[in-house]
C-alpha cells in the first residue's frame, strides 16, 4: 500500500512546532529565581559607554594595538592554512568520491564522517587545553587547538560541496573512461572550487576571532591586550581594540569578496 504524499505534513512545519517546543521547554525548566542583576551594574555600564566614547588613540597605544593585531593575523593564518590543508583532504576520502568499489566507499564515508563528528564536537578552548597539558602554554599549542577542529569543519563542509557536483558532467567523464581520482580532479574539485574557497574565506574570519580568545595559553595577540584592558577597566582602550579586531573580519571579507568575483 502506497503511503499518499500529500497526506505527509510540510517538514517546515514540523520542524518549526519542533523548535517552538524545545523553547517552551527550555523556558520551563530554566530557574528563574536567581536571576538577579549585579549591584554595580549600572555604573559599570556607564563606565563602558564613557570608554565607548572616549577611545585611546595615543600614539604608543595604537601601534601596541598594531603589533596585537598582526601576532593575532599571523597566528590565525598559521592555523587556518594548516586547516584548510587537511579539510581539503579529509573532503576527498570524507566525499568517497576517490573510491570505485561501493563497499570500500561507504566504509570510507561511515567512520571517517564519524571521526570529524568527534574532532569538530569538540571546542577549541577544550582542544587548547588538552594540547596545553600535553605540550605546554606555548603559542603552538594555540595553532594546533584552532587547526584540529577547524581542520574537520572544513573536511565535513568540503565533502558536502565536492557531492553536490551534478552528476551529468561527472558521468561524462566516467563514459570516457577516467578513474575515480581524475573524475574528482578534472569534475567535483573544479566544480566545487568557489563554494570550498568561499566558505575557507569564513572560517578564516572565525579563526581570527578564536585566535583573539584563545590568549590563555601564549598567544600575546589581540585578546591577551583586551584582558589586560579589562583587568585594570580600561575600556577605553578595549574598545579601542575591539574596533582593530573588527578591523581585521573587515578586511579578510573584502579579501575574500575580491578573490571569489576573481574566481
Amino acid at each position: 500500500m502506497r503511503l499518499n504524499k500529500t497526506h505527509m505534513p510540510d517538514p517546515r512545519i514540523v520542524t518549526t512546532f519542533i523548535l517552538v517546543v524545545v523553547f517552551l521547554g527550555s523556558l520551563l525548566f530554566s530557574d528563574w529565581g536567581n536571576l538577579v542583576s549585579h549591584g554595580g551594574g549600572g555604573a559599570m555600564i556607564r563606565l563602558m559607554g564613557k570608554g565607548l566614547i572616549s577611545l585611546e588613540l595615543s600614539y604608543d597605544f595604537i601601534l601596541l594595538a598594531l603589533e596585537a593585531s598582526l601576532i593575532t593575523l599571523a597566528y590565525a593564518v598559521c592555523a587556518i592554512s594548516v586547516a584548510v590543508l587537511f579539510g581539503f583532504i579529509g573532503g576527498l576520502i570524507a566525499s568517497g568520491g576517490l573510491f570505485s568499489s561501493i563497499v570500500t566507499k561507504l566504509s570510507a564515508i561511515v567512520f571517517f564522517r564519524a571521526l570529524l563528528a568527534v574532532v569538530r564536537s569538540i571546542h577549541e578552548l577544550i582542544w587548547a587545553w588538552l594540547i596545553a597539558l600535553a605540550l605546554g602554554f606555548t603559542p603552538m599549542s594555540g595553532i594546533l587547538a584552532l587547526a584540529i577542529p577547524y581542520s574537520a569543519i572544513l573536511a565535513r563542509v568540503y565533502a558536502d560541496f565536492l557531492n553536490d557536483v551534478p552528476e551529468p558532467s561527472l558521468q561524462a567523464l566516467r563514459t570516457a573512461g577516467a578513474t575515480p581520482l581524475q573524475v574528482m580532479l578534472y569534475g567535483r574539485i573544479p566544480a566545487a572550487a568557489k563554494e570550498m574557497v568561499s566558505y575557507g574565506f569564513y572560517r578564516f574570519e572565525c579563526c581570527i576571532r578564536s585566535a583573539s580568545v584563545l590568549s590563555f595559553i601564549g598567544l600575546q595577540g589581540l585578546g591577551y591586550q583586551i584582558g589586560v584592558s579589562l583587568d585594570d577597566l580600561l575600556f577605553a582602550e578595549v574598545w579601542t581594540l575591539l574596533l582593530f579586531l573588527v578591523g581585521l573580519i573587515i578586511l579578510v571579507d573584502y579579501w575574500g569578496s575580491t578573490l571569489r568575483r576573481f574566481l
